[in-house]
Order: structure tokens, then sequence, then C-alpha cells
């Protein structure tokens, strides 16, 4: 397999950011008297963006603009406090980034998407880092990854769209791209089935296009 480009998802793909969701949605939560829930519970709602998460955490749809609002300033103001690279992943990115255009495709909101790739990705060349916002529709409505790619200057045919979620494959489908999905993040491995290739490892991630 090879490719001219990667379009990475951020959350379960190149980061393990579950710890700082859990924690500042559960603050916001809390501070208005609303149950608190578990990782694993938050983990399954991760990837469709802030309202999709927020609103199955709330007992009732009147909390969701509130809720979010507070949960997007605590993480605004601490973007990152256990979030870390997934073990293997500097390695892989080391083995892919040589002669590739590397990019970033979340539907975590832009500036905070921006401020964790700032913080933990700034030693490899991504040419764009792209999150919900300005416009953008969340993936995996196709508008999105394909600005990136023209920003990249790269055909969709050329591409290859790497993720931990169901989303992430239906949006290298939308857009043309190859699909690659991993299974050290935030979904069930059954969940995934329908991307091209299927990767258990960053090692394996790095093999395939060796």
């Amino acid at each position: 397999m090879d490719a001219r480009a990667f379009v990475f998802d951020l959350d379960g793909t190149l980061v393990d950011s579950l710890g700082d969701i859990a924690h500042h949605l559960n603050d916001a939560l809390a501070e208005r008297g609303l149950p608190t829930h578990d990782l694993a519970q938050i983990g399954g709602w991760v990837g469709h963006g802030t309202e999709h998460l927020v609103a199955h955490a709330v007992p009732r749809a009147e909390f969701v603009a509130e809720v979010a609002a507070a949960y997007r300033a605590r993480y605004r103001a601490h973007p990152v406090i256990e979030t870390h690279l997934y073990p293997g992943i500097a390695d892989a990115l080391d083995a892919l980034a040589p002669g590739r255009a590397l990019a970033v495709l979340s539907n975590k909101p832009h500036d905070l998407t921006v401020a964790i790739a700032q913080a933990l990705l700034a030693r490899w060349p991504f040419r764009a880092v792209a999150g919900e916002g300005d416009g953008r529709p969340r993936k995996p409505a196709p508008a999105g990854a394909l600005g990136v790619l023209a920003e990249l200057g790269v055909a969709p045919a050329d591409a290859v769209m790497i993720g931990d979620s169901e989303i992430d494959v239906a949006t290298a489908r939308a857009t043309g791209m190859r699909s690659v999905a991993v299974t050290w993040g935030f979904r069930a491995r059954d969940l995934l089935r329908g991307a091209d290739v299927l990767v258990d490892t960053p090692r394996d991630l790095a093999a395939l296009f060796a």
C-alpha cells in the first residue's frame, strides 16, 4: 500500500485524549448538579462533535447549550493535561512522514485541534490541521476532507484516511480516499469492518506503508 498523503483523525488515533475530555465534561456537568459519567461511556460518545457528546451526557435537551459552552471554555483553558501520543505513534510518524504530506482532520473544535497539534505534533510536518468550525462541516461530510486535500495539493485517490472510528471510514468512502482503521482508539473493532485495512498497532501502521 502506498500514498502521497495521510489524513489522520486526532482523538483515539494519534492522541489519547479521553482523560481530558472526561475531566472537562464531568466538571461542566457537576458544577450544574448533573450526573457525571465514566470513561467507557464518554469514549463511546466521542467523535461526532461537541453537541453530540454533550447531548448524550445530559438528562434533558435544554441543558445541551449551557453544558457545551462550559465544556468548551474549560477545555480551551487547559487543552492538554493528561492527553498524550499513543505509545508507538512517534515512531510511526517518523516512518510515515518522509516524502508524504501529513494532515489532521478532527470533529473537535478547530481551536482545540490546533492547540493539541501544536503541543504534541509539532515535531512532524503537518501541513494542514483542521477541526470543526469556520463553516467546515463535521465528518463524515466530505467537504472538510476535500478542503484538506486541496490544501495539500493531493487527489483523494492518492491519499489515505487513518482513524479509529466508523466516522473516519465513512469520510474516506465519501471522498474517494482509502481508509485505514486503527483498533487502539475509542471504538470496538466490529464497528470498523468497512475499512480497507485494520491495524492493531502503530508499528503495523508504519509497516503497511514501508
